[in-house]
């Protein structure tokens, strides 16, 4: 036998193709590899879509927050260099968790869970939780302060799509798999009472709600969780003069002008004077001064203002590419991991997206929720951008 047969055969395939024998052992040790598959078509319009969003949230943040900037730090630069600096950081979240094997993510979803429930406890403790507005959701870390209830929509997302898909749990045993599910889903939200956060406690009962009807639970449960959350959410709006107001205001905002109802008909005026084509780009006259938190909640009000009926429309139909192109990405997952985590994560952006829509454009109560890829905020740009990482990364080995 010649030296050449007494080769192992990856070594002959890859002398056969030109490389050195070498080249591929060293491939094989390299870690974590990237995933297998290819880039599909939902693959490319999920990445397209995405950026194109983020670009224009980067502008549209320096247009609305100009005003703000000056009058806080005498720069008109200053909100925009820190959302650059989050874009950096969540464009870098979506990179590694794009190349990294999503089933390899397993193994995080316990630990990863345990540690947002601890930060939402450790942000409620009084001296150590930030407050503003009167809610206390920001936990402060050196120059830095993050949500710790952003990073746990995407813990929980984990946590239910490992736990839902582990062989030998059929969801008829409900008490394996959708008690726990809720007993967790529960401890969350009871902790975002005491922030307390309306917006997110909705947004995460959605998206267990959403996973757990496509994993197969029992009708039964989906209604009396339904009525649950129904029924939590109306005590946390009657038992609050302020939310009372805020729902009061969204039947008839002219009730109220100048208080409850002020915000909501100063963005629907933005919106009117925006037109068809808008009054340009940076021409907004709201943002200075007159429409609050324009360049955060309301900044699609911004937008309609300057980039008119146009500009609007156009960012109405890219989350809408976005929610269907990960339905449909969930549907062609390679497994049932997969199928979970994709459809947990275009529920949180389809879900953020219509209760701040419905809200700018006074069809919702005003619940504090931002414009995903476009608001100002750290926390919930980068574990949004995780999360499209994560979903592209099933897309691009889907079926």
């Amino acid at each position: 036998m010649t030296a050449v047969e007494r080769r192992p055969k990856k070594q002959q395939r890859a002398a056969s193709k030109g490389r050195h024998p070498a080249s591929s052992v060293k491939a094989a040790v390299r870690g974590p590899r990237r995933p297998s598959g290819r880039r599909t078509p939902l693959f490319v319009i999920l990445l397209v879509a995405v950026s194109c969003l983020v670009m224009l949230g980067v502008v549209m943040v320096l247009s609305a927050s100009a005003v703000v900037s000056i009058s806080n730090s005498s720069s008109a630069w200053s909100l925009f260099r820190r959302q650059l600096v989050w874009v950096g950081f969540g464009t870098l979240a979506m990179l590694v968790m794009m190349r990294i094997d999503y089933r390899r993510l397993r193994i995080l979803a316990a630990p990863a869970m345990a540690t947002c429930v601890l930060a939402l406890i450790v942000v409620i403790i009084p001296g150590l939780g930030e407050t503003r507005n009167g809610a206390t959701r920001w936990l402060p870390v050196g120059p830095v302060s993050f949500q710790p209830s952003e990073f746990a929509k995407l813990g929980l997302i984990l946590f239910i799509a490992d736990l839902l898909s582990r062989p030998g749990r059929p969801m008829e045993h409900t008490r394996i798999t959708v008690r726990p599910v809720l007993v967790v889903t529960g401890a969350v939200v009871g902790l975002l009472m005491f922030q307390p956060h309306l917006g997110a406690i909705l947004v995460i009962g959605v998206i267990a709600a959403t996973m757990m009807f496509l994993a197969g639970a029992p009708m039964r449960h989906m209604l009396g969780l339904t009525g649950f959350g129904v029924g939590l959410a109306g005590m946390m709006v009657l038992t609050t003069p302020w939310r009372l107001a805020r729902l009061l205001a969204f039947r008839d905002p002219w009730a109220d002008p100048t208080n409850a109802g002020y915000q909501s008909l100063q963005s629907l005026h933005a919106i009117t004077v925006g037109g068809i084509s808008g009054v340009g780009l940076g021409g907004s006259r709201a943002k200075w001064g007159f429409l609050p938190e324009a360049h955060t909640d309301f900044i699609f009000a911004i937008i309609a203002e300057e980039l008119g009926l146009i500009g609007a429309a156009t960012v109405l139909l890219i989350f809408t590419a976005i929610a269907v192109a990960g339905v449909i990405t969930a549907l062609r997952a390679p497994d049932r991991f997969g199928m979970l985590l994709a459809l947990g994560i275009s529920t949180l952006i389809a879900a953020q997206a219509v209760l701040n829509l419905g809200a700018v454009m006074s069809l919702l109560p005003v619940m504090g929720v931002t414009l995903p890829f476009l608001s100002f905020g750290g926390s919930s740009l980068v574990v949004t951008m995780a999360g499209v990482g994560i979903m592209l990364n099933v897309a691009r080995q889907g079926r």
